[in-house]
């Protein structure tokens, strides 16, 4: 995601370190050390964006602790920011880290997941980039040693030719489909599902937005 510097960027993460994991290997011991309450599901979000998927999945599902990750500091800044005010979320349940997902296993110990999402990775479209993908099998194997075991991996994309190679990927690595849609915001989960900023412009404009739900066994 390309955005315009934000002006006092670092000054305005450090204003909320409370809800920022500064150190993530530190979570390596215990991932789940930022939360109080620490018998909740650990769920984690790759690529968070603004936050308004982490942040209104956090106020909903009070059963889950969450931990949203975001690679480009001017972005989580915002995220940061969003949780912050939102008084429902900023004490228990929500944390986010600024980092990679290639650095997840020097983060998390293994089998301590028990959900990933991944909403609107970035295609990578090239055919030569396709090792890039967050649903390559390379990412897949990560997801697996970090998932307990029946963890689930929810994916959402507007992009069609990623999701038919998302299929693609999450077949030959023998995961269990537990549901599946070419249209999320006119199937049965509608009214469940948390809408990211750009899956709701996208929405407006009259995209269909694809969605699965796979099982790591």
């Amino acid at each position: 995601m390309r955005m315009r510097k934000k002006k006092h960027g670092a000054e305005r993460i450090a204003a909320c370190a409370e809800i920022l994991i500064e150190n993530p290997t530190s979570l390596k011991d215990d991932p789940q050390a930022p939360f109080s309450d620490k018998e909740k599901l650990l769920c984690l979000e790759i690529g968070c964006g603004k936050g308004n998927f982490a942040v209104g999945t956090a106020a909903a599902e009070h059963n889950i602790n969450l931990i949203s990750m975001e690679k480009v500091p001017d972005v989580c800044c915002i995220a940061l920011e969003k949780a912050m005010a939102c008084k429902e979320t900023r004490p228990d349940n929500l944390r986010f880290i600024i980092g990679d997902a290639a650095n997840l296993e020097e983060w998390f110990p293994p089998r301590s997941l028990d959900r990933i999402y991944l909403n609107f990775s970035d295609p990578w479209p090239k055919a030569g980039h396709a090792k890039r993908r967050l649903t390559h099998r390379i990412f897949l194997e990560r997801y697996k040693n970090l998932l307990k075991v029946g963890g689930e991996l929810i994916f959402k994309t507007d992009n069609a030719g990623l999701f038919d190679f998302s299929l693609e990927e999450f077949e030959a690595f023998g995961l269990e489909m537990v549901w599946m849609t070419r249209d999320l915001h006119n199937s049965e989960r509608a009214a469940t599902n948390v809408m990211t900023e750009y899956e709701k412009n996208f929405s407006e404009k009259g995209f269909s937005i694809c969605s699965a739900i796979v099982r790591f066994n």
